[in-house]
C-alpha cells in the first residue's frame, strides 16, 4: 500500500481510460470510503447513482457537448477558445463505469447541527465522500474524473433523480490510461500552472462588526399644491374630454410632481434584476431546483430573457445583481456583486439572516442605485430572480399584514395540487416555529430574501434621489411593502406596472391603495412587467409635453 501523502500526490482528475473493467469490490471499498467520510450533523445526506448502460451515457455526453459549446464561446478570446476546445474534459462514454455523487437536501427539513451558519454544510459533507472515493479509487490503482459542464436541470430528469437529490456532476470511474507526467492534467497541456505553494493567510488583525440599525427614512416635504394645480390645469386643457385619457392623466400628474415639473422627462431609464437563493428553496416549495437560479442569471448575461428582449425593445439599460446566489461567478462575469451569503438560511429552522446581513442588503442596494442615478438615471425600475422567493415573498406578506398565510400563497414557479398544498403547509409551520417578536426589522431578518430586502434598500434610495421608481410583480411589490413601512411618503414616485398572476398580488396592491398599469396575468418576474409598461409611461409624458390644448388647437371647450 501506498503511503498516504504519496497517493494524495497522485491522485489526478482523469480524462484517458482503458477499457479494462472494474471489479466490484474495488467499487465497493471506494463507496465505503465515500460512506466513512465526514458527514454534517450524521445526516448521511450523500448519495450514489451507477451508470453502466451505454445508452444513458451517450445522452449524458450529449448534455457535456451541448454546454461545452456555451463553455467555448466564453471564452476571453478566439486563441483561448481554439485551446479549449482542444482540451479532453470528459470520458463520459469510453470510461466503464459512470457515478453521481449526490446529496439529499430533505435531511434540511428537520433541524441538522451544523448547517445553522450555512446549509451548504451538506453538500461539503457529499465534496468529502467524493475525495475519499478518489483517493480509495488511486489507491487501488483505479481513479476518477469530475464533469461538471451540465445542464443540471436536464442531467437530473434524464436521470430521474427526485427533486430533492442535488448531484455534484458526473464522475466517470476506471483504470488510468496515463498519469499526465505526474502533474494535473491542464498543467500538463500548459493551461494553468498550479501554484507551488497554497495560499495561507495568517489572521492577526479583526474588524469589527457594525450591529447599528439604519434609521428609518425620513419623509420628504410634500410638492406644492401649486404645481399639482398647474399640472391639472395643463392635463384638463389638452384636446379632450377631461379624464378621457383615464390612468394616463394619473400617471402624467404623478410623474410631474415627482420630477417637480410640467414638463418632465424620464432620463437613461434602467431596470435592476437583484437574484438571490433561498433556504427555504430546500423543502420543496418550488417546481423548479435551486440550480436554475444560476442558471437563469447566465441566461440573462447572454441576453437570452424576457427582460433582455423587452429592455432591448424599450432602450432601457439592464443591470444583473448577485444579491446571494449560491454559485461563485467569475469575476469577470458583467454582473453587480453583492452577495451577502450563499444563499439564505431556511426560514423553517432558524432566521433566514442575521441583523448585520439585513443592514447590509439595505446598504448594497442603496449604493447600487446611487451608482446609476450618478450615470444620470431618473428612473428605475425593480426585477428579481431566485428559486423559492415567492415562498418567502409570501411570508413577509403574511408577517407583516392582516393577510392569512393561505391567502398569500400562490403557484409560483408554477406548483400545484399536491405540491401547492405541501408549500402552504411547510409556510405555515415557518410562522408557527417563529418565536421572535413582532418588531418589524426583526421579522423581516428572520423571513426576509437578500434580494428582497436589497430592492426595497434601493427603492428608498430611489425616492431619496427624487427618482421614478417601477415597481414589478407579487415580489417587487412586496419589497416595495418593506420600503413603505419603513417610509410611507416613497408611494408618491412608485408606478406599478402590472396586476400579476400570483394570487396574492391583487391583494397586495388593494392593501397600499395603488392602481397598476397594465392586467396581462403575468407571472414571470424579472422587471418584466416594468419593461412592458414603459411605452405605457412614456405615452403619459408624451401627450403631457407634446399634444395641443384647446387655446394651441383653436379648438372650443364649451
Amino acid at each position: 500500500m501506498k503511503d498516504l501523502y504519496e497517493i494524495i500526490a497522485s491522485r489526478r482528475d482523469t480524462r484517458h481510460f482503458t477499457t479494462d473493467k472494474v471489479p466490484n469490490e474495488v467499487l465497493e471499498k471506494a463507496i465505503a470510503a465515500g460512506h466513512d467520510a465526514p458527514s454534517v450533523g450524521l445526516t448521511d445526506a450523500t448519495c450514489y447513482y451507477i451508470i453502466e448502460s451505454d445508452t444513458i451515457k451517450k445522452k449524458i455526453k450529449e448534455l457535456f457537448l451541448a454546454y461545452h459549446e456555451k463553455a467555448a464561446n466564453a471564452t476571453d478570446d478566439e486563441a483561448q477558445k481554439e485551446s479549449y476546445l482542444k482540451l479532453k474534459l470528459e470520458a463520459i462514454e469510453e470510461a466503464p463505469i459512470g457515478m453521481v455523487i449526490a446529496y439529499d437536501r430533505s435531511v434540511l427539513d428537520s433541524f441538522t447541527i451544523g448547517t445553522v451558519g450555512s446549509n451548504e454544510a451538506i453538500k461539503f459533507s457529499a465534496v468529502c465522500s467524493a475525495q475519499n472515493i478518489w483517493l480509495s479509487l488511486t489507491e487501488q490503482g483505479y481513479s476518477m474524473g469530475w464533469v461538471s459542464i451540465l445542464n443540471y436541470y436536464d442531467f437530473k430528469t434524464i436521470l430521474n433523480i427526485p427533486e430533492h437529490i442535488e448531484p455534484l456532476g458526473y464522475f466517470c470511474i476506471g483504470k488510468p490510461a496515463t498519469d499526465y507526467g505526474n502533474q494535473p492534467m491542464l498543467q500538463q497541456l500548459q493551461w494553468k500552472e498550479k501554484m507551488a505553494e497554497a495560499n495561507v493567510i495568517k489572521v492577526e488583525e479583526m474588524s469589527e462588526v457594525d450591529t447599528k440599525k439604519t434609521p428609518l427614512a425620513t419623509s420628504k416635504s410634500t410638492t406644492t399644491e401649486d404645481l399639482a394645480e398647474q399640472l391639472r390645469y395643463k392635463i384638463d386643457q389638452k384636446t379632450k374630454p377631461e379624464g378621457a385619457l383615464g390612468l394616463l392623466e394619473k400617471l402624467a400628474l404623478q410623474i410631474g410632481l415627482v420630477f417637480k415639473t410640467e414638463t418632465p422627462h424620464i432620463q437613461n431609464p434602467h431596470i435592476v434584476v437583484f437574484a438571490a437563493d433561498h433556504g427555504i428553496a430546500n423543502h420543496g416549495v418550488s417546481a423548479y431546483p435551486q440550480e436554475v437560479t444560476r442558471q437563469m442569471i447566465t441566461n440573462f448575461l447572454e441576453g437570452g430573457a424576457a427582460i433582455n428582449v423587452f429592455c432591448k425593445q424599450n432602450n432601457i439599460a439592464l443591470e444583473i445583481v448577485d444579491a446571494g446566489v449560491n454559485y461563485d461567478f467569475p469575476t469577470n462575469t458583467n454582473l453587480i456583486n453583492k452577495k451577502v451569503a450563499k444563499g439564505t438560511q431556511s426560514f423553517l429552522q432558524t432566521a433566514a439572516m442575521s441583523h448585520t446581513e439585513m443592514e447590509l442588503c439595505f446598504k448594497n442596494g442603496a449604493a447600487i442605485v446611487n451608482e446609476i442615478y450618478q450615470k444620470g438615471s431618473n428612473c428605475i425600475g425593480f426585477g428579481e430572480m431566485g428559486i423559492g422567493n415567492t415562498s418567502t415573498a409570501s411570508v413577509l406578506l403574511s408577517v407583516l399584514t392582516p393577510f392569512t398565510i393561505e391567502e398569500c400563497v400562490g403557484k409560483g414557479t408554477g406548483v400545484a395540487n399536491e405540491k401547492l398544498e405541501n408549500k402552504i403547509k411547510i409556510l405555515s409551520k415557518a410562522i408557527l416555529n417563529y418565536t421572535g417578536s413582532n418588531d418589524f426589522e426583526e421579522l423581516v431578518a428572520y423571513f426576509g430574501g437578500f434580494e428582497i430586502l436589497q430592492m426595497a434598500g434601493g427603492m428608498l434610495q430611489a425616492y431619496e434621489n427624487n427618482m421614478l421608481i417601477l415597481v414589478d410583480g407579487f415580489i417587487s411589490s412586496v419589497a416595495f411593502l418593506i420600503a413603505y413601512k419603513k417610509s410611507p411618503a416613497i408611494k408618491a414616485n412608485a408606478i406599478f406596472c402590472h396586476c400579476s398572476e400570483e394570487k396574492a398580488h391583487k391583494a397586495l396592491l388593494n392593501y397600499l391603495e395603488v392602481e397598476p398599469i397594465l392586467h396581462l396575468n403575468m407571472r414571470l418576474g424579472e422587471g418584466s412587467g416594468c419593461a412592458v409598461a414603459f411605452p405605457v409611461i412614456q405615452s403619459a409624458i408624451i401627450f403631457l409635453n407634446e399634444m395641443a390644448s384647446f387655446e394651441s388647437a383653436g379648438v372650443s371647450n364649451k
